[in-house]
Order: C-alpha cells, then sequence, then structure tokens
C-alpha cells in the first residue's frame, strides 16, 4: 500500500507530533531533554555559506516534550516541514546515540502532522499541547511542568531557552484569557494527534515512568534495575495491576515479560 500524502497546511503552520520508535523512550535524563531544546533553538536559524545568520528555518509557537514523544506547533519558512524535522531529528539521534553507545533509529521514520489553517484550531492545539503532562498525571497544572514552552508565555525573560514566537500570539490573544484557556481542560471530544495506541483504560507511557519516579525515585530503566528485588516486584505487580501491559513494562524497566508475567 502506498504512503499517504501528508496535508499541506495553508498558514504554513503544523502540529507535528515526533515519537520514539516502538514506544520507547527519547529522554533518559534532564540533560537529555535540555539537548532537545537546545537542538530547536540550534536548527531554527539559517546560515550564508560564510556561516552569518541569513533566517530562520521555521517559527515555533509551543512545544512540550514527554517521555516517548514530542509535541511541536511549528511554522516552516526557509525549510519545508519534512525538511525541519528531519534536521532537528538527525541532529538529537546523533547526540542521543553518541551519549548512549548506541546505533540506529531513535524516532519513529515517519512523523505525524496535521495543518493548522484557522485561529481557531490554533488556539486548541495551544491548550492541548500544553495539557500534555497534566492529562498524563504528570503535574496538577499546566506551570508545573519544565519542558514545555508554557513558561516563555508567562515570563520569556526566565526561560533557560526561549524558542518560541510568543509575541505574534500574544498580541492576537492578551495573556489573561489564553492562561484562562491554557487552564480549563479540553473536552474529550477535542480529536487532535495523540500518542496513544494502547487499548483504553491502559496507563501511558508517561504515567507509569512518572508512578515509578514517585514510588522509587527511578527516571530510566538502568536505575529501575538497581533496585533491591523486593520492590522492584513490588512496583511492577501494583502496575499489572492498573493495566500496565507486560510489553510497556519490560520497555519500560528492563525486565523481561517472561518474569514480569511470573509476579
Amino acid at each position: 500500500m502506498s504512503r499517504q500524502a501528508r496535508q499541506t497546511s495553508g498558514t504554513g503552520i503544523y502540529h507535528v507530533m515526533m515519537r520514539g520508535i516502538n514506544h520507547q523512550n527519547i529522554f533518559e535524563d534532564q540533560e537529555d531533554y535540555y539537548q532537545f531544546l537546545k537542538t530547536l533553538d540550534m536548527m531554527a536559524l539559517s546560515y550564508e555559506p560564510d556561516g552569518t545568520p541569513s533566517g530562520r528555518n521555521y517559527i515555533l509557537y509551543a512545544y512540550c516534550l514527554m517521555t516517548n514523544h514530542i509535541h511541536l506547533l511549528i511554522r516552516e519558512r526557509e525549510d519545508k516541514i519534512g525538511m525541519a524535522i528531519k534536521r532537528i531529528a538527525s541532529s538529537y539521534v546523533y547526540y542521543y546515540n553518541h551519549k548512549y553507545s548506541r546505533d540506529g533509529h531513535l524516532f519513529r521514520e515517519r512523523f505525524k502532522s496535521e495543518p493548522v489553517n484557522d485561529i481557531a484550531y490554533f488556539v486548541t492545539l495551544l491548550r492541548y499541547i500544553h495539557q500534555n503532562p497534566v492529562k498524563a498525571g504528570m503535574v496538577a497544572e499546566v506551570k508545573d511542568y519544565e519542558f514545555s514552552s508554557w513558561d516563555e508565555y508567562i515570563d520569556k525573560n526566565s526561560t533557560l531557552f526561549p524558542l518560541c514566537d510568543t509575541r505574534t500570539v500574544l498580541n492576537r490573544i492578551p495573556f489573561e484569557e489564553l492562561n484562562e484557556l491554557v487552564n480549563e481542560p479540553l473536552s474529550d471530544d477535542i480529536v487532535c494527534l495523540d500518542i496513544e495506541d494502547a487499548s483504553k483504560g491502559r496507563p501511558s507511557d508517561d504515567q507509569v515512568m512518572m508512578l515509578i519516579k514517585e514510588k522509587t525515585g527511578a527516571t530510566n530503566s538502568s536505575a529501575f534495575q538497581q533496585l533491591p528485588a523486593d520492590i522492584k516486584k513490588s512496583l511492577l505487580i501494583e502496575l499489572k495491576g492498573k493495566r500496565a501491559s507486560l510489553r510497556q513494562l519490560e520497555r519500560l524497566t528492563g525486565i523481561s515479560k517472561s518474569m514480569i508475567y511470573r509476579m
């Protein structure tokens, strides 16, 4: 079956979702999140042959970095959307593979995207992207999540990597109004690009990793495997009770499915 052509945006603005291949984590520790933000910053600039900055390859309006996927609200400029995402992904994968002594793909080969052709859907996506960590149960409020662009809307000067064109958005929508919208949960009827392929009712990877971190302090599979056996067993039994799948638990903890099954 031939691959379906990507829908083109009349405004040049897209909602893009990049996810780890086979749902694997894209970020293992805080340094990885910061490296991806640095990559977004570096890849946005285009240069003349002599190295002089000449323009922007893309403009960001929002982002949210989750454990195994990324949401971007992005406008193509010098680069078409496919080339922009290819540059971002290639740069980060080079860093990740070098750091973790691995080879091969990190992201799914074909990223997901949808065109954004009107201001109403643009605002919906600003809400949806920033509400991702709240929906996943990782934080109580949008402002509490460290690796999204909402801090830039609150106070751009306080942000380590100011990446987004917040001024264009805030010229259209006053901050007080946008703040109220972003903190008002979206209706379940609103459908945007989503990461979840799992059956309804199962916890997401982010929810599982958040529970592991809360219970044990472990933030990746290597740290989890170093925990005492009784703690690992107790938590895996609890996660199975919350309907986490064996394959999901194997992927996130590095413990084999057969061993988890026997617990």
